[in-house]
């Protein structure tokens, strides 16, 4: 999913704007990296004022305080069907010569509220007194605010490392709680750093039916 980029309606008198980015070599703090947005069609008589961004529904997530210039590419499967549960799975790859210590996917808490997601789906086996050791790829899942700087109102689901030219697949359970689609942020990062895809933050949204 990218960023929808805003389109301005023709005015009677074309004006010509010239903008000036500035680029800075290797920011360490992200000031503005949130999912695309959509511009509100104007259909109105020309002289009117400009459409303005009117920000996606769904459940959003706190702009992240650090961007990881580090290159990754990623691929979402939802895998459940309208009012059933099921899985989402998360496939990223590392397309940088350096591993990332721990990949990170985090979402609004609040999405327990329609589905729960979690790193495994619970069974007898893994609870039973004497049964066998439990066994775990994922390194943490917290509820912030954490003790690494997990924001409140978050959950984050650690799973690496991840090392160069790898590729991981992190399947998640996604019971369902209650009826209804849901649209919700979800973010991957190394650490507490959003890392990055074709050159955008890994900050995108996810439907789920």
């Amino acid at each position: 999913m990218t960023r929808a980029r805003q389109q301005a309606a023709p005015l009677p008198f074309l004006v010509f704007l010239a903008g000036c980015v500035a680029v800075s070599p290797s920011p360490t703090v992200l000031p503005s990296a949130e999912p695309s947005t959509v511009a509100s069609p104007s259909t109105a008589p020309s002289g009117t004022p400009l459409p303005t961004a009117t920000p996606l529904p769904g459940l959003r997530l706190p702009e992240p305080e650090a961007f990881d210039f580090r290159e990754i590419s990623y691929a979402v499967s939802v895998e459940l069907q309208a009012g059933e549960s099921g899985r989402i799975v998360i496939r990223v790859e590392n397309r940088t010569d350096t591993m990332i210590d721990e990949l990170v996917l985090r979402w609004p808490t609040e999405v327990r509220d329609t589905i729960f997601l979690a790193p495994f789906e619970p069974s007898l086996q893994r609870i039973r007194e004497g049964g066998d050791p439990l066994v775990q790829d994922w390194t943490k899942w917290v509820d912030g605010p954490g003790e690494h700087g997990e924001p409140a109102g978050t959950t984050s689901l650690g799973w690496g490392p991840l090392l160069p030219g790898a590729t991981l697949t992190i399947p998640v359970v996604a019971t369902r709680v209650a009826p209804g689609p849901l649209l919700f942020d979800l973010q991957i990062l190394a650490g507490e750093a959003v890392l990055t895809s074709d050159g955008e933050p890994a900050w995108f949204q996810v439907s789920v039916p």
